[in-house]
């Protein structure tokens, strides 16, 4: 339910960005709005591991787990579309719907995983792997723009 919810405003993210460009704001980028569709399928497979994979070690099915996964994170698809409508009709609400963004974003990571991460015996490798995955996407997020 928690990754679910985190898709639903970062969807929402993504579609305001494209419902900006559509509508001519120039603080809008199709540079950065252009990524997305060329990514959305590992969006929607990555986003649907945290989820199929704690149900198959719970004993769920292999076909239920992974159709559980893809439910999870089909939502952010859906709610691009209806952010990128919303951003053209209500420019006012763009802050706003940005924010929801990022604060749930930061609680669904403070809050679900972190926590997990430090529940087994490898603690030290899971903090060390959360540091260099953070490295990585900084690294990746200054080299791309």
């Amino acid at each position: 339910m928690a990754i679910t919810l985190h898709n639903i405003p970062e969807g929402l993210a993504v579609g305001v960005l494209f419902g900006g460009v559509a509508a001519g704001m120039p603080e809008a980028s199709i540079a950065g709005a252009g990524r997305w569709p060329l990514a959305s399928a590992f969006r929607i497979s990555r986003r649907a591991s945290p989820v199929s994979m704690p149900l198959r070690r719970r004993g769920l099915g292999k076909f239920r787990s992974f159709w559980y996964g893809q439910l999870s994170a089909i939502v952010e698809p859906v709610f691009g579309v209806l952010g990128a409508v919303a951003v053209i009709y209500m420019q006012s609400f763009l802050p706003y719907a940005l924010a929801f963004a990022a604060g749930a974003m930061i609680y669904v990571v403070v809050e679900e995983v972190i926590p997990e991460t430090q529940q087994d015996e490898n603690t030290d490798i899971a903090t060390f792997g959360f540091i260099g995955g953070f490295i990585v996407m900084m690294i990746l997020d200054v080299a791309l723009g």
